[in-house]
């Protein structure tokens, strides 16, 4: 059944086990940076971390773009988070908009980026910080902070090079170049690239066969993955055979194994 959850600045629904996060203030092109927007992003991957119901996190934009990233119009009048001496401004990037790679790095479930439209500055850097991207032929990506006198002040240095390897993070970074949804697939920074109407019908459509999987197998795999890349192979290794084990006393697997030499879907409980 599909459950929707009251939010201002975002629509957030779950339906059998997808969860959807669309931001909604589409008059800033969903620009990110006010703070009521940044709690709501956050209330939200803590709200699915404690659901082992929740297997996937789709985020998408409301009507033409996915988002504009930084409010531009609080840019130029100096007030929300951009206002204050450069230690004051500091101190709002730590606890403002930093917030969110932080939330969305700790979701323990797979996420995907619907790229509906232009995803620019701190908006690029968002589609980043989801696990995987599906782009809309309309879609727009632009790291284009030094375009206005910026760095990536909100993450982007730590997930571009991650996602298109340095030297592209470099060339995407230092010529605030934007592009369209074929070239950034054709780079990696995007796992599909599909007509502008078939977006959510091929984002449900993976998110359902991720959905699919045991939901304790899910979130361990996630974790192991990122812990990849921070690890000696010895570790990951260690780290591996103690969730493995894990996985081993699940009902899931047995479940699993069950399945398989019935010649049945499984059905997982999380158990």
């Amino acid at each position: 059944m599909k459950k929707k959850t009251h939010f201002e600045q975002i629509l957030f629904t779950v339906d059998q086990g997808i969860a959807t996060l669309t931001l909604n203030q589409p008059e800033t092109c969903n620009a990110i940076t006010d703070p009521p927007i940044i709690a709501e992003i956050e209330k939200v991957c803590s709200l699915i971390n404690n659901d082992i119901e929740i297997k996937v996190l789709i985020i998408t934009g409301k009507d033409s773009a996915f988002s504009s990233g930084g409010n531009i119009k609080d840019m130029i009048a100096k007030k929300g988070m951009f206002q204050g001496s450069p230690a004051k401004l500091m101190e709002n990037y730590r606890k403002n908009i930093q917030r969110i790679p932080l939330a969305i790095h700790q979701i323990e479930i797979p996420t995907i980026a619907a790229v509906n439209g232009a995803a620019i500055g701190a908006g690029c850097d968002l589609a980043l910080m989801c696990d995987m991207r599906i782009a809309s032929k309309r879609a727009k990506f632009g790291e284009t902070f030094l375009n206005v006198g910026l760095i990536p002040g909100d993450g982007g240095a730590y997930f571009l090079p991650r996602t298109v390897g340095m030297a592209k993070a470099c060339e995407l970074t230092f010529t605030g170049d934007i592009i369209d949804g074929y070239e950034a697939f054709t780079m990696g920074l995007a796992n599909y690239l599909v007509e502008h109407e078939l977006l959510m019908e091929k984002t449900f459509e993976l998110a359902r066969k991720i959905a699919s999987k045991p939901p304790e197998a899910l979130r361990m795999a996630k974790r192991l993955l990122y812990m990849g890349q921070y690890l000696t192979l010895p570790h990951l290794l260690e780290q591996s055979a103690a969730l493995q084990a894990l996985c081993h006393d699940t009902k899931d697997h047995m479940e699993a194994l069950s399945a398989m030499f019935e010649k049945r879907i499984p059905q997982f409980k999380g158990e």
